[in-house]
């Protein structure tokens, strides 16, 4: 039945989701600030020496959520719908030989591999058979595989539209290759571009940012070695490039990701901090005009540790920042030129030097909020914010929020059955917002137009829970 708010007289008990607590700057042996490590699985327990990139799937059936995790000899499935206790599904192996560069991207419930491995291609996973795994870890095999090309250095997709870019191939001078993977297990060449040379990872959107001259078509920005490019890729048969731009201090143009609302986009530089000797590097461009792209500013971390892969998500830059581990910047007001680290977890040990140690990638796009870390040599790490789960013991209901307090979002979370509706009231009792016909396990709800105070959810059939916003 539905819970009465005059019935909200019981008590909530607050508990950690977190399997070791960030106590004291310190995660058993890891270095950290404001984030708790859930759990970890070894490259041992893997039956692998090394682990590369990562990313993750979650199941819209159930709203389970797993990691993939790219090791030198293959791709691992790790359910993490119980956090503190994942399950090693199991492996699928690489096409030919190992190789230090793999990774996984996801569409409509599929997984596209590829690999620096010679005659690769790429492997298409069905995600859905991890549902039912008996006698996990197994061996997997592909459900599809593409050979219009052999090596690839990564594998971009766009999920609004179902196209893959393979970039850093053997093929086209290692120009972005473009795949229609709209029916996943028959992948469609459908062109390519050369005019700018080697890629070596890129972001492809349908565009909605200030520059309303490409509002709706599909962009692609490239990290090239040298400089960023970006490419109007609507047309597959006849890509237009808009602009290039570079910067100081150029040593090798790795990997960037723009802010949600399409206007920045925060560019890493893989070999600056080993060159040149600085701390960690972000540089910061200003996209407002696609055509005259401009640097906005740059940003210096507080270790010398070398940058690898970035991500924004709401109005944080998630960063695997090599030996520092992942790093956590606040980029809210990017627009003044201004970012500050928030938080780490530090998964190498031995030191926070420039180099090719530690964190490889983080995945931080789950509801959940917990993210994958994947350790050149720790191998899979799941960590979460400190301090923002609760469960209710005493009602023994599965059903979570994150984070508490509250600032702008809250994700609600349910173990146990679909949500259909939520009712959020203040504390005088006032209804102050409804969502209905939800049908899923977990939202995301925004609450930073709620006024300052005290609320409380009722949440369909389950349970009533009170959060508290700043």
């Amino acid at each position: 039945m539905k819970v009465n708010l005059s019935l909200l007289i019981f008590l909530f008990s607050v508990s950690l989701l977190a399997q070791i607590p960030c106590e004291s700057g310190m995660a058993g042996p890891f270095e950290c600030n404001g984030y708790d490590m859930l759990s970890q699985i070894t490259l041992a327990t893997m039956n692998s020496t090394r682990a590369n990139d990562c990313w993750g799937w979650t199941d819209p059936q159930d709203g389970k959520e797993y990691a993939i995790v790219c090791l030198i000899e293959g791709t691992a499935f790790i359910d993490i719908s119980d956090p503190i206790n994942p399950i090693y599904l199991g492996k699928l192996p690489t096409e030919n030989s190992s190789s230090t560069w793999r990774d996984a991207k996801t569409y409509n419930n599929y997984a596209f591999i590829v690999s620096e491995d010679p005659g690769h291609g790429m492997q298409i996973f069905d995600l859905t058979r991890l549902r039912n795994v008996n006698n996990p870890p197994v061996t997997f095999t592909n459900d599809a595989h593409y050979n219009g090309f052999g090596s690839a250095h990564n594998i971009v997709i766009n999920e609004e539209t179902g196209y893959a870019y393979g970039v850093g191939t053997d093929m086209n001078s290692g120009g972005p290759h473009f795949i229609n993977i709209q029916d996943p297990l028959n992948p469609v060449f459908e062109g390519s571009h050369t005019a700018d040379g080697y890629s070596h990872d890129a972001q492809v959107v349908i565009y909605n940012g200030p520059d309303s001259d490409y509002t709706g078509r599909e962009i692609l920005f490239g990290s090239n070695q040298n400089y960023v490019v970006i490419i109007d890729v609507t047309d597959k048969g006849n890509p237009q490039n808009i602009s290039t731009i570079d910067y100081n201090n150029v040593n090798y143009t790795h990997q960037g990701w723009l802010t949600e609302d399409h206007r920045y986009f925060l560019l890493g530089d893989e070999a600056d901090e080993i060159n040149l000797g600085f701390n960690t590097r972000t540089i910061v461009f200003d996209f407002e005009d696609l055509d005259n792209p401009q640097l906005h500013f740059e940003y210096y971390g507080t270790t010398a540790a070398t940058d690898h892969n970035g991500y924004v998500k709401d109005n944080k830059f998630y960063l695997s920042n090599n030996a520092a581990g992942l790093r956590v910047m606040d980029v809210e007001d990017i627009a003044s030129g201004n970012m500050n680290e928030t938080g780490f977890f530090d998964s190498y040990l031995d030191d926070n030097n420039a180099g090719y140690n530690g964190a490889w990638n983080v995945y931080p796009f789950f509801d959940s909020g917990n993210i994958v870390i994947s350790d050149r040599t720790q191998g899979f790490i799941l960590v979460t914010p400190s301090n923002l789960s609760v469960n209710d013991n005493e009602l023994d209901q599965a059903v979570s929020i994150f984070p508490i307090p509250a600032t702008e979002r809250v994700t609600i979370s349910s173990g146990l059955n679909e949500m259909n509706s939520i009712d959020v009231y203040n504390i005088y009792g006032q209804l102050i917002h409804s969502i209905d016909r939800i049908e899923a396990k977990s939202i995301s709800m925004d609450i930073s137009t709620f006024s300052d105070g005290i609320y409380f959810m009722t949440i369909d059939d389950l349970i009533t829970k009170k959060f508290i916003k700043k």
